[in-house]
């Protein structure tokens, strides 16, 4: 399998390149995988429906939530960890700093080995709907219908 990617031009906004813009590549999602499917695909290679594998993953997603709120790293075996990350104001001193100054927090995930190694092999293609169509020799002057 292929992931597919696309050509987008950005600013580059520090460095020595900075203003300059840049060509870089962007993957495209080829498709959706909801929870039902990934139920089905993870109870086809199990003895279990995927009513329990829901089940299972519905209590892991709640157990992670309360670990991640009294502040744990959740390690998922060969997964990965899941930890929580918090955003705030700053204060000119520590003393004028308080929980107030905090905006939110947000789920860092750092894949295991299984899925870094699984990055590290896949390939690369562009996109045939990014790439520019070439132009037939004698098909006209552009994309409206000739009259004779």
């Amino acid at each position: 399998m292929t992931l597919k990617f696309r050509k987008v031009q950005r600013k580059v906004l520090s460095g020595d390149d900075k203003d300059k813009v840049k060509t870089y590549a962007m993957a495209r999602s080829s498709s959706y995988c909801d929870m039902a499917k990934l139920c089905e695909l993870i109870s086809s290679r199990s003895a279990m429906s995927s009513a329990d594998v829901k089940a299972i993953l519905d209590s892991l997603n709640w157990a992670m939530s309360l670990e991640l709120r009294s502040g744990s790293i959740v390690q998922v075996g060969e997964f990965g960890n899941f930890r929580l990350s918090i955003r705030s104001g700053g204060a000119e001193t520590k003393e004028a700093f308080n929980a107030s100054m905090i905006k939110k927090a947000r789920v860092i995930f750092s894949p295991g080995t299984s899925l870094r190694w699984m990055s590290e092999i896949v390939k690369f293609e562009e996109d045939e709907a990014t790439k520019p169509k070439k132009k037939e020799e004698g098909s006209g002057s552009g994309d409206r219908p000739e009259i004779e």
